[in-house]
């Protein structure tokens, strides 16, 4: 019967199937209450098997000596431009047999979302906090407990020793007290058994049932008593709030790396622009040189440009190669698999705001700022729970319990009213020495000014950020506009002087070139400019909203374009 009762006990533990739907549904739940589109889901993993090496005192390091590496040096005339060639194509999926993954900036967005380590680290970091409130409720709800203890015991008396053995099972249910205090409720069964008596049928086997509890008065009564409850239940909402905020920050991020990839490819259209130019420049330069209008030290320089514009493109190329490897890191992608980037254009409106608007915005929308302001309310509350601990201790304590008959010596299940037994009392301690609950206060009062003065330094600096953000969009416009202009101006430039070439110096047309390029390459980083500080813009202001897959969410009435860059 025991045995069976410790087995029906534990056949009501959930399994880790069960544990993990409820850590999703209370992390979910939290999410949604805080407005939240995400659903934070835990990982499927498998355990690994046991290993030698978890235990091992000194695991095994690989750390050869120089005598035994090898270095082989390259060939000084080997093909660098065919190997820095090969090595584009095979990064960039140009060879055959390798599919290679196409993503826009809304599949790179999914994709992190999905893979990446740093939201995946995140979203556990919110989930642990799931699991601290499930712990927390858990204390709060009824507990369930079964001890066994099993005994023999002896006695001599001139040499002839009597053996006991005893059983006592003790099956008890305990329940935390809203405003301080347990009760707890009890089922004791006890069996003895005299060894060497035991064909005199010398056998006794006892129960009682029993409740009992003890309920603070004074110290530890009323919310201090649930504050473990209330810090965790606080505690989730700030962990949601820093989860969202962290999606909308990882959009930003990841959205600013994906954009300078698109500035480098744009970067390298335009180098291989100017390098087309320039060949056609040298190719007229030297017909000019062979015909005798212009002398031969000036073909040296349309050659040198042709050359420097090569290798400028070849490190280009090498530059976005090392970019897209980091960014298939920072996807949770692997480095060998060819990704191909999609630029497409991501043109956002671009704010119509009054900077004390935006920032009073901000400070109402911030959900760091909304937990700067709430964690000042949780010093408030610790500083009420310190004042708590200086009170007397006045405690209720109080217990009735019913034995089995006496008159048997077995007693099976025939509780006995009659022998029912009570106990009460009262107790106070009075605070004689309260000295470290008095450096508690202190402590406590400290700690509620610096965090009122964290709230206001987060608040200050919320309403500077929005400004500076609102500033920045300003300024991207205004310097995409110019860059504009200064593209317009060289493209003219160059055109009178491919239009009149024979009277033309091939230096002021090699710095036409260089001119042109350097204004494309100017009005592309404005346009990446521009596009992020749109979307800091919206971040600093936390009116940003990311989608549940973790793509860019549009609000209503902003106009967002993508098609396929031109």
């Amino acid at each position: 019967m025991l045995a069976a009762g410790v087995v029906g006990a534990s056949g009501c533990q959930p399994g880790l199937s069960d544990i993990d739907r409820e850590i999703e549904s209370t992390a979910t739940q939290r999410l949604a209450g805080i407005g939240s589109g995400a659903k934070s889901r835990l990982s499927p993993t498998t355990p690994a098997p046991r290993e030698r090496s978890w235990t091992a005192y000194e695991p095994a390091t690989v750390n050869p000596s120089a005598s035994s590496l090898t270095y082989e040096p390259a060939d000084e005339a080997r093909d660098v431009a065919a190997r820095l060639d090969a090595y584009t194509r095979r990064e960039l999926g140009g060879d055959e047999g390798r599919e290679a993954v196409e993503l826009d900036l809304a599949g790179a967005l999914r994709e992190a979302q999905r893979a990446g380590r740093e939201y995946l680290s995140a979203q556990e970091d919110y989930l642990i906090a799931a699991i601290g409130l499930l712990v927390e409720r858990h204390l709060w709800s009824p507990r369930f407990f079964n001890d066994t203890f099993v005994g023999i015991a002896g006695a001599g008396d001139q040499g002839r020793f009597e053996h006991a053995l005893s059983i006592i099972n003790t099956l008890r249910a305990t329940q935390r007290l809203p405003f301080g205090g347990e009760v707890e409720a009890r089922w004791i069964t006890r069996a003895t058994d005299q060894l060497r008596q035991q064909a005199t049928g010398y056998y006794v086997q006892s129960s009682e049932l029993g409740i009992s509890g003890n309920v603070p008065l004074l110290r530890g009564a009323g919310d201090v008593a649930r504050e473990g409850l209330i810090s965790a239940e606080r505690n989730l909402v700030y962990q949601a709030r820093e989860f969202e905020r962290f999606r909308r920050q990882y959009l930003v991020s990841v959205s600013t790396d994906y954009f300078a990839l698109i500035q480098t490819q744009a970067r390298i259209t335009n180098q291989e622009r100017q390098l087309a130019s320039l060949e056609t420049f040298r190719r007229g330069t030297s017909e000019r040189v062979a015909a005798g209008r212009i002398r031969e030290f000036e073909r040296a320089i349309a050659d040198n440009e042709v050359l420097s514009a090569t290798a400028a493109l070849a490190g280009l190329r090498e530059s976005y190669i090392l970019q897209l490897d980091r960014f298939k890191v920072r996807l949770g992608m692997s480095p060998d698999r060819p990704l191909v980037i999609r630029p497409i254009g991501f043109d956002l409106p671009e704010p119509e705001a009054d900077p004390a608007a935006a920032a009073t915005l901000a400070l109402d929308l911030r959900l760091d700022v909304q937990n700067a302001r709430d964690r000042v309310d949780d010093a408030r509350r610790a500083v009420a729970n310190a004042r708590n601990g200086l009170l007397p201790d006045l405690n209720v304590t109080a217990g009735v319990s019913v034995p089995t008959s006496g008159g048997t010596d077995v007693g099976g299940y025939g509780f006995d009213p009659d022998d029912t037994r009570y106990q009460a009392g009262l107790t106070l301690s009075l605070p004689l020495d309260r000295t470290i609950e008095t450096l508690a206060l202190r402590r406590s009062l400290i700690d509620l000014e610096r965090q009122g003065r964290a709230f206001e330094r987060r608040r200050d600096e919320t309403v500077v950020e929005v400004r500076g953000a609102l500033r920045n969009v300003e300024l991207a416009r205004f310097q995409l506009t110019l860059a504009e202009r200064a593209v317009e101006i060289n493209q003219r430039r160059l055109e009178e002087q491919q239009l009149r070439i024979d009277q033309v110096e091939p230096q002021k047309v090699v710095d036409s070139e260089n001119a042109l390029l350097n204004a494309e390459n100017a009005r592309d980083q404005a346009t990446t400019t521009l596009r992020v500080a749109i979307l800091e813009y919206l971040l600093a202001t936390d009116q940003l909203r990311v989608a549940e897959d973790g793509s860019f969410e549009p609000l209503p009435g902003m106009v967002r374009r993508q098609a396929p860059a031109p």
